[in-house]
């Protein structure tokens, strides 16, 4: 079953051809050099062609007629000395009863003209040898209106040429076809490049593309050369430079091939040579390249390289086969068992179906059609759009591209804007001129439905400046805080790049008030009955608060960098102005949700970051960093970071400005968290107790403190290293107002310390009770128990 949009539509199971059993049998044969090298429709869609020509093989064409053509058949076989085919073409006979005739070309030069008369059938109309020299060998032929092109290989006498010398020993050649009722006539050969490497040729009806081949030299297969007889020059066209450069044709003058890129030969000299995996003509627009890599390019008639769509993926296989079909503005590609359809104007994929390689074998080529058709064992099948309305999104996806350009050329953005950023919303800066730039492509309901968020928002501003104007004082306040506030909400739907976060930097600095209302607005900032603080954003506004950090942030004393700061900083700046309280709690929410919505190891996460109590540290004002309430707010962020090198350092900081009891109150909240914490806190105490007395009142507390896993012996050690050097004749008395530890101090202490933990008295009164070993039992109960 096929996807509902496209159909394959079967319009001929062979029943309707003479002889369609054995066109049948014919196209089911897969094995080697069974199956047909070429398939070819008449232009009257009357007969089917089927050419076997792989070398070393009987060389055979075959014709098959609808029914109602009555007439003979066509078949005729070749034995291998004969040359192999290398051309079959339908000629226009404009002048006669049947306006074609087939035309089959032999390597050698031969071609005969075969015309159906109907009630007849076909008969030969005339042989006709295209080259002049006897050594001369067809390599490629196309037809250019009623003109033959084919490049020809011409030996040299020369047996002893080097591989640079016998490589461009071809030359291209055309001859006029005039075909009449009674027979052709040819025109004198004409030749139009010579000392040419091989090219393959295909005529379009804008010219003549030569295209290079595995076997041409690869010093020139750089390029491909575009001859366009009614414009008497020739194209050098490569990839990514178009048109390198063009080369006039005086009437009835030939071109020498070495001579042409005379004028381009440091040019070309640093490009590669062409990946060229598949091509195919496309009417009026041009050839169609798809490299091995499945990109697909097109080269226009004067020399333009437009790329049309990249497969990607995997590369294609060297003997994968490609078909490709151009209908109307649609590009049809088959291949890996799979139908791909691409619109030509917008570049994007509009449709892909997967068919069984039973299905179809064969996509039908027609050189001016409006359609696709595939063929297959078990008919021809043709790709039905009635069930779709494919044009109304790539036109709208063409329109909103060419707005992308059109806005890219005149901002100054260096930012890349995409079709995806231009519909996301908020991203127009002059909906007038887009709008008038979409109306003449847009249907009126899909140009509103497109503008509708950019209307509404311009007319709320335009709405806005007009109150402004005739506004007083306090009327224009609460006008730019709503101004504010609409502008940091689509801020926060945005990706915050560097131009995004420059404005917003410039609104946080020139309207800090409505700024802060407007953060607190956004993030629900408020407190709680306890007085905590609390905030209710969503997951998406909390990874745009925490996304970014400030340059340099491991020199912390710098601040922030030329003004413009990530928006967590900037909050953090609004917080310290308005409300100092809660910035250090702010610092924790974010922490929280940081933890809670990051796994270690990603990028955006906490693992290799910097932490946020520096971010925030970091955008405190410098001339009051070294104040008391500056001060004082370093060591509560330090003390939110939950950090243990931080909380030491607010620990020390403490202790600087004297501030005992805060001191003990963070001592006792922080030891809880680990015991190797606990054993630095203690130990910096201790430290302090040994120095002076200020912690006297405090002792019980700090002896409750004492982890478990210290022995008096590791206490006296640490008093040893930091009790100032006694006098050599001490007095027995320590005189009032002493700073001296004294032992009386530390007896409760040591005490605890003798005490040992409860665990281990547990241990001791175990082994010390007197039933501890138990008693053996008697030795006659053990007999009796286990009688010998």
């Amino acid at each position: 079953p096929h996807r509902a949009g496209t159909e394959l539509r079967q319009v001929s199971d062979w029943s309707d051809f003479v002889r369609g059993r054995c066109l049948r049998e014919l196209l089911e044969q897969g094995g080697p050099g069974e199956a047909p090298s070429r398939l070819l429709a008449s232009p009257d869609r009357q007969h089917l062609l089927l050419l076997w020509n792989q070398p070393a093989s009987q060389a055979r064409v075959v014709a098959f007629q609808r029914l109602g053509a009555d007439g003979a058949d066509l078949e005729r076989s070749w034995q291998p000395p004969q040359p192999p085919v290398v051309g079959l073409l339908f000629l226009e006979s404009p002048a006669t009863a049947v306006p074609w005739v087939l035309t089959i070309i032999w390597e050698h030069g031969k071609t005969e003209l075969w015309r159906f008369v109907p009630a007849v059938g076909w008969h030969l109309l005339q042989s006709l040898e295209l080259c002049h020299g006897a050594r001369a060998r067809v390599v490629s032929i196309c037809s250019w209106g009623a003109q033959l092109v084919w490049c020809e290989e011409r030996p040299p006498l020369d047996a002893q040429l080097t591989p640079e010398r016998r490589a461009f020993r071809y030359c291209i050649c055309t001859r006029r076809l005039q075909i009449g009722e009674q027979g052709a006539q040819l025109s004198p050969l004409r030749i139009v490049l010579h000392n040419s490497p091989v090219y393959r040729v295909l005529a379009s009806p804008s010219g003549v593309f030569l295209l290079p081949t595995p076997a041409t030299f690869q010093g020139v297969a750089k390029f491909v050369l575009i001859w366009r007889p009614e414009n008497a020059d020739i194209i050098i066209a490569a990839p990514s430079k178009g048109c390198v450069c063009t080369k006039a044709l005086l009437p009835g003058s030939e071109v020498d091939f070495k001579k042409l890129l005379l004028g381009c030969v440091g040019l070309l000299a640093n490009m590669d040579p062409l990946d060229i995996h598949s091509c195919a003509l496309s009417g009026r627009r041009g050839l169609l390249l798809v490299s091995t890599a499945g990109a697909v390019e097109l080269v226009q008639p004067d020399g333009v390289w437009r790329p049309i769509f990249d497969f990607g993926g995997s590369a294609l296989a060297p003997g994968e086969q490609v078909q490709l079909k151009v209908f109307g503005d649609t590009l049809a590609c088959f291949f890996g068992g799979a139908l791909y359809l691409v619109d030509l104007g917008s570049r994007q994929l509009i449709e892909k179906e997967v068919l069984s390689t039973e299905e179809v074998l064969f996509l039908d080529f027609h050189a001016e059609e409006e359609e696709v058709q595939l063929l297959g064992p078990n008919g021809i099948y043709s790709l039905d759009f009635s069930g779709t309305d494919r044009e109304e999104p790539t036109l709208v996806e063409m329109v909103f591209e060419e707005a992308c350009k059109y806005y890219q050329r005149r901002s100054l953005s260096s930012s890349q804007l995409t079709v995806e950023k231009l519909k996301k919303g908020d991203m127009f800066q002059a909906p007038i001129a887009l709008s008038s730039i979409l109306c003449y492509s847009l249907p009126y309901a899909k140009l509103l439905g497109t503008m509708q968020l950019e209307l509404q928002s311009y007319q709320k501003l335009e709405f806005l400046k007009l109150c402004v104007v005739g506004a007083s004082e306090s009327e224009v306040e609460s006008y730019g805080e709503a101004l504010v506030e609409q502008e940091l909400g689509r801020l926060l739907h945005l990706d915050l790049n560097k131009e995004n976060l420059a404005y917003l930097n410039a609104i946080f600095s020139s309207f800090p008030g409505s700024s802060w209302k407007a953060i607190q607005n956004h993030l629900q900032l408020q407190q709680n009955g306890d007085g905590v603080l609390v905030a209710r954003a969503t997951p998406d506004v909390w990874k745009k608060i925490l996304g970014g950090s400030v340059p340099g942030l491991s020199k912390q004393e710098e601040g922030p960098l030329n003004g413009m700061v990530p928006l967590f900083e900037l909050i953090c700046l609004l917080l310290h102005q308005f409300k100092p309280k809660w910035l250090p709690q702010f610092v924790g929410l974010s922490q929280e949700y940081l933890g809670a919505s990051w796994t270690y190891g990603n990028k955006e996460g906490p693992e290799g970051a910097v932490p946020l109590y520096k971010r925030a540290l970091a955008v405190l004002p410098r001339r009051t960093r070294g104040s008391l309430a500056d001060g004082e707010m370093e060591i509560e962020l330090l003390l939110c970071s939950q950090r243990p090198k931080a909380i030491l350092q607010a620990m020390d900081l403490l202790i600087q400005h004297r501030r005992w009891q805060r001191v003990m109150e963070a001592a006792e909240k922080f030891s809880m968290l680990s015991p190797l914490l606990n054993k630095e806190i203690f130990t910096i105490l201790l430290r302090e107790c040994s120095q002076h007395r200020d912690l006297d009142p405090y002792l019980d507390k700090l002896w409750e403190l004492c982890p478990t896993n210290l022995s008096a012996s590791d206490i006296l050690s640490v008093l040893q290293q930091y009790l100032p050097p006694t006098e050599l004749d001490p007095p027995p008395f320590l005189p009032g107002g002493s700073s001296q530890l004294t032992v009386g101090l530390l007896k409760p202490l040591l005490h605890r310390l003798a005490q040992g933990p409860p665990g281990q008295d547990e241990i001791y009164a175990v082994l010390q009770s007197p039933t501890f070993p138990p008693p053996t039992p008697p030795r006659w109960e053990q007999a009796k128990e286990h009688p010998q």
